[in-house]
């Protein structure tokens, strides 16, 4: 049984995802256009200090209550999430959510400020930057990790295993080594373009909304943060994204729930996904729309987290 207090949503987790019509379905069908800018009622802004700097966080709930880590991925910040924290906090969760270093109001933290200084923005920063978030919550917490940042969340259980309750991977890139390869469009020349001129080449679909297409109120937020996402990081993590390092024996042998979550028109074939989730014994979740289930289908996503979540504090 779920705790006194917490939804009860009774929901299969071999059922993940948008097959069906419910209450959080109709949720999502009528979300329209969001003003992204704009925080949920009750969250609080603030700054974490970590190894590269102070990283730009959100947060709602209660901080004594088991916590949910939600990390953004490349190009990315905090406010991906921000339709679902509210849904994870009134169950019961205390949602903390960041900017990646380099990004938006996290610009300011980077490789000169590590101790000693590096030039670049390497796995190893993120990694440390991720940890100490992690650990500003009550571990062991629930992990949600979205595109690039699944790699840095893999990376972490790895390091440290005893900080995660669950581990969600979101869009992850579901193939080590030269992850682009499978992805449309790009795949076929991605092996030799470097990193100033992939990085040049992601922002420039981004903000022309050829990578994704979203709602006009989306893309004015997704541009205006890109005035503060220095350009050095997202070059930095594209470079990293053409040299994944192969975790999924690793992933496959942790005794944690998982989960990988995608949306059915993703940047990578939904194929490979299956094949990434059947190799590390992780539950697979398929949402409608593209790369960005967390905001097409934020509270689709979360229900299906409440019930994993639930089936863990059960066991």
């Amino acid at each position: 049984m779920a705790e006194p207090g917490r939804k009860e949503y009774g929901v299969d987790p071999e059922e993940f995802g948008s097959a069906r019509v419910d209450a959080a379905a109709l949720l999502d069908a009528g979300l329209g256009d969001v003003d992204w800018s704009v925080p949920p009622p009750g969250a609080v802004r603030f700054g974490i200090d970590v190894p590269s700097g102070t990283l730009g966080a959100m947060a709602l709930g209660n901080p004594a209550d088991p916590g949910v880590v939600l990390v953004p991925g490349a190009t990315g910040s905090k406010e991906d999430f921000s339709l679902m924290v509210p849904d994870l906090a009134e169950a019961g969760y205390y949602a903390l959510t960041y900017d990646l270093a380099g990004q938006y109001q996290s610009a300011g933290a980077g490789p000169e400020n590590l101790v000693p200084p590096r030039r670049h923005y390497d796995y190893q920063l993120f990694v440390d930057d991720f940890l100490a978030a992690l650990e500003s919550t009550t571990t062991p917490a629930h992990v949600v990790a979205y595109s690039f940042a699944g790699i840095i969340a893999q990376m972490a259980y790895v390091q440290r295993p005893q900080l995660f309750r669950s581990i969600t991977l979101l869009g992850c890139p579901p193939e080590p080594g030269q992850s682009f390869r499978g992805v449309s469009r790009i795949g076929r020349f991605s092996t030799w373009v470097n990193g100033r001129a992939g990085a040049a080449l992601l922002i420039w679909g981004i903000r022309s909304g050829r990578v994704a297409h979203v709602t006009p109120g989306r893309q004015r937020f997704v541009n205006y943060r890109f005035r503060f996402t220095r350009r050095a990081s997202v070059r930095d993590i594209y470079t990293l994204m053409q040299n994944v390092p192969d975790l999924r024996a690793a992933l496959a042998d942790a005794p944690l729930p998982k989960f990988v979550a995608v949306g059915e028109h993703d940047l990578w074939p939904l194929r490979l996904h299956r094949l990434f989730a059947q190799a590390i014994g992780a539950r697979l979740g398929v949402y409608r729309g593209g790369h960005s289930p967390c905001e097409t289908s934020p509270h689709e996503f979360s229900r299906d987290l409440l019930v994993l979540y639930a089936k863990d504090r059960d066991t």
